[in-house]
């Protein structure tokens, strides 16, 4: 698979021009970018059309966690967006999972819409394992607690789920190859450390078996974006 086919840049920005641009800049390395919540807020739903008539995908990283009603009609909502991607969190429980997929599917199908995949949010990458255990009580490992989190979301029939890199192989091993795994908190070994904890290199994520991988700020931080971005596709296919 191509490298632009496994990359996707996040377009962490809260200008809806600016995003365009970047969206513009690096069609040649990228076919998904990533619109999340300081975007969205930003610019609406909006962004998602005007990026989609570029022809280029968005995987809309909104993260939603509420009552399986609530979730699932804003997915219709996103299903008619138009989007390639969204994500809700695995810790809603089976039935928001369940629940939200059966009406995206079934929006699909009566509207005749491309349905978009769906994939659960696991444990965030600037939670390290100090953390999960000292602040959020869990006693069992991040390891564990990703491993059943993405175990629940195979089982209610998503498509895929959000992990880091360092879990990746785990779930790989436990559900399999048709299941996707979108992994951030990409960090190639040039880049300076920052709020994530749980990093790992392109070339690492891949080997591990990640279908996608985000980076933002390891390209767009950079004092050479376009070189960055280049340096990363090329790790990508070397992997």
């Amino acid at each position: 698979m191509p490298s632009k086919d496994k990359l996707i840049l996040a377009l962490d920005v809260n200008d809806p021009e600016y995003a365009l641009e970047l969206v513009d800049r690096f069609s040649e390395w990228v076919n998904v970018f990533k619109v999340g919540l300081e975007l969205f807020t930003s610019a609406g739903p909006d962004i998602v059309r005007r990026i989609n008539e570029r022809g280029k995908k968005v995987f809309l990283d909104l993260k939603f966690h509420d009552i399986p009603n609530t979730v699932a009609k804003t997915a219709v909502v996103i299903t008619r967006l138009g989007v390639a991607m969204f994500n809700l969190h695995a810790s809603g429980g089976m039935e928001m999972m369940k629940r939200t997929k059966e009406v995206v599917v079934e929006t699909a199908l009566r509207e005749n819409l491309p349905r978009p995949k769906i994939l659960a949010v696991t444990v965030l990458t600037s939670i390290s394992q100090d953390e999960f255990k000292k602040e959020m009580g869990y006693q069992h490992s991040i390891r564990t607690h990703v491993k059943h989190l993405a175990s629940m979301a195979y089982r209610a029939g998503l498509d895929g789920v959000v992990a880091s890199g360092h879990e990746v192989s785990t779930i790989r091993n436990n559900i399999g190859d048709n299941f996707l795994i979108v992994t951030p908190g990409i960090r190639p070994k040039w880049v300076p450390p920052d709020d994530q904890k749980r990093t790992m290199t392109p070339s690492e994520a891949i080997h591990n078996g990640a279908d996608y991988i985000v980076v933002g700020r390891a390209v767009l931080g950079q004092e050479d974006p376009e070189k960055a971005i280049e340096l990363i596709s090329l790790e990508i296919l070397s992997a």
